[in-house]
């Protein structure tokens, strides 16, 4: 006989008033991104921040615009650019979900340097502590992925903590958004932590930016030997998953940074 553990039911919608519904997904960005802040604000209390917490303040905009235009157009563009190009206008119905860490990466990747040139930071620098705070908003995405049953695992009828997932069909599946909660969230987060309090490695200019880099590829890997495939994806070259195929560039420019530390110089306490 099978076993499996009770999906907690969650509605989605978190608070309704009226027609104003507001769901768990936008408080778990709104959540991740003020924790961020806040977050970001307190790494900065060292000796030669890479900007001061005013100038974070004023980031917290920026981020945000990138988060928000980068995540959608890299699900646009990386998961399903054939439904878009004929329902072009379905790009901005974001309520509806769909959004790509690494295109949310790419577009905070952006608008960082844009921030950065403006204001005469070293970009470098703001990268280390920028990537200290992601992992944050990560773990509070992948909970809410979890309560809106989306993105759920494989097949597991054999683990004795698998669930079945109102969308999932009857056979029960590993809960693979708590695995990339507790990897790519929560264990990045506590390791990144770590290195900042660290001053040998948080004044190596590029060291801990590497290190988020190379540890979410390594994460996010991992955790996609364990999660289901989009259906209108599944799996690609080599049995790869997307999330997979994208990490890889991610590894290969974390081990680089790292690999060139010493040339990006160190910064003088």
């Amino acid at each position: 006989m099978t076993f499996a553990l009770a999906f907690p039911a969650i509605d989605p919608i978190a608070i309704q008033i009226g027609p104003l519904a507001i769901r768990w997904y936008a408080l778990a960005y709104l959540t991740g991104i003020l924790g961020g802040w806040w977050y970001l604000r307190r790494l900065l209390r060292v000796p030669s921040p890479p900007m001061s917490e005013v100038e974070a303040d004023d980031f917290l905009v920026w981020a945000t615009l990138g988060v928000v235009a980068g995540g959608r157009l890299g699900y646009v563009l990386f998961y399903k650019p054939m439904y878009f190009l004929t329902h072009p206008l379905e790009i901005f119905v974001l309520w509806q979900g769909g959004m790509s860490f690494h295109g949310g990466a790419l577009g905070v990747i952006f608008a960082m340097w844009l921030f950065c040139h403006r204001r005469g930071l070293d970009f470098v620098r703001v990268g280390d502590v920028v990537t200290c705070v992601v992992p944050l908003g990560l773990f509070f995405g992948r909970l809410a992925n979890f309560v809106n049953g989306e993105l759920f695992g494989r097949e597991a009828p054999d683990v004795p903590w698998a669930m079945v997932f109102p969308h999932g069909g009857p056979v029960p599946r590993h809960p693979s958004q708590l695995y990339e909660a507790a990897l790519e969230g929560l264990a990045l987060l506590i390791l990144l932590h770590l290195l900042w309090r660290i001053e040998a490695v948080r004044l190596r200019r590029g060291a801990l930016a590497g290190s988020f880099l190379m540890g979410y590829a390594i994460a996010r890997i991992v955790s996609e030997f364990f999660r289901q495939p989009d259906d209108y994806l599944g799996f690609l070259w080599g049995g790869a998953t997307m999330g997979q195929l994208l990490s890889l560039p991610m590894l290969a420019a974390g081990a680089a940074i790292i690999a060139w530390g010493p040339r990006l110089g160190r910064v003088r306490p």
